[in-house]
């Protein structure tokens, strides 16, 4: 009697140097462990060793958007099916304890059992080039936003000449006059100290918001390019669209209905009934991101939209709050942004990325 196939899953516990790998069989049983280094040659090494036990079915991965990034492109380039691992929970490592080849172990373990079956974004196109301009965008605004309260704490403690000059003054203006002190080569007074100061930050909030106009020169051009039926919705714009494209990620076949993006969004309510009370709640989990983007979107339509504007006064009407009528806007509005990334993320027409 021939001897039974043996069909493999791996998990991988993913570190910023090295990867922990499990293997396990059709039965759940445990095949090995191994650690491998987090490079081209570790990547195509823990493959081989995960192939040496049999045909690989699929492997868990956690961190497929951090540590694990390079290690999912790896396996989905050889055609192997990864799964997104979520880390496990509190609870379960404080009774079983951690370490690496157990962690190893659970995300091989829960691909097994169904508990993960999440595709991995492939993070090879357009949109993995939007998130990464989307990273230096918010890190500028964060920067400059620090840098403005840091010209108004100085202000408001200089001495008074500069104080009165620049009290209840717009940061702009404040800048623009700052930017163009004379500093003194040497520091005699706090008064001198305090002009050097605002003038290295006048400089830098004028130097980050340069930076924050090309990177959205950069995003209006590559997300109208990348998704131009999304950006044409009503209520849509460059930030709520490439926000969108993000959570959806360069393969949003992964998201196997428009249901599963409005989960993935947090417009999803959840089912919270018990005995003889039937009602939902609130979704808190999804992307956050996702969801504020959804919002955005929908406080725009009541702003200018005719047809959500009755639609508001007709829930309001049978009952409905404010903020109930715009959850479930935020549903609809989810399905719509749904259908236009799928139709504009054409894989025939979507530009890969290389490197």
């Amino acid at each position: 009697m021939a001897d039974l196939e043996v069909l493999v899953t791996g998990g991988v516990d993913t570190h910023k140097d090295t990867h922990v790998a499990a293997a396990l069989d059709q039965l759940g049983r445990l095949l090995g462990t191994e650690a491998f280094p987090a490079t081209a040659a570790g990547y195509r090494s823990l493959l081989a060793w995960l192939g040496r036990f049999g045909r690989l079915v699929a492997v868990g991965v956690e961190g497929t958007g951090a540590w694990g990034a390079g290690l999912a492109r790896h396996l989905t380039a050889a055609d192997v099916e990864v799964i997104e691992v979520r880390r496990q929970n509190r609870q379960h490592r404080r009774r079983h304890g951690k370490s690496d080849p157990t962690d190893a172990i659970a995300a091989a373990r829960s691909v097994q059992s169904g508990e993960e079956h999440g595709a991995a974004k492939t993070a090879n196109g357009s949109v993995e080039s939007i998130r990464l301009l989307q990273v230096a965008r918010r890190s500028a605004l964060k920067a400059r936003s620090q840098a403005a309260n840091q010209i108004y704490s100085i202000v408001d403690t200089a001495p008074e000449e500069l104080r009165s000059r620049f009290h209840r003054v717009p940061v702009s203006q404040v800048v623009a006059v700052a930017a163009r002190f004379h500093r003194s080569p040497t520091i005699d007074t706090p008064h001198d100290a305090a002009k050097c100061a605002l003038w290295h930050l006048a400089r830098r909030w004028q130097n980050l918001s340069e930076e924050i106009t090309n990177l959205d020169r950069q995003l209006d051009e590559l997300t109208a390019a990348t998704a131009p039926t999304l950006v044409a919705l009503n209520g849509a714009g460059t930030q709520t669209a490439s926000v969108l494209l993000v959570a959806a990620g360069d393969n949003p076949d992964r998201l196997n209905s428009p249901a599963s993006f409005v989960a993935l969004c947090g417009a999803s309510p959840l089912d919270a009934s018990s005995g003889r009370q039937q009602r939902h709640r609130l979704n808190r989990g999804g992307d956050r991101q996702a969801n504020a983007a959804l919002y955005i979107i929908v406080i725009s339509r009541l702003r200018w939209h005719r047809s959500t504007q009755d639609y508001m006064a007709r829930r309001i009407a049978e009952g409905k709050t404010r903020k109930e009528v715009i959850r479930c806007l935020k549903l609809y509005v989810a399905r719509e942004v749904h259908q236009a990334i799928r139709q504009d993320l054409n894989p025939k027409r979507q530009p890969v990325i290389t490197g």
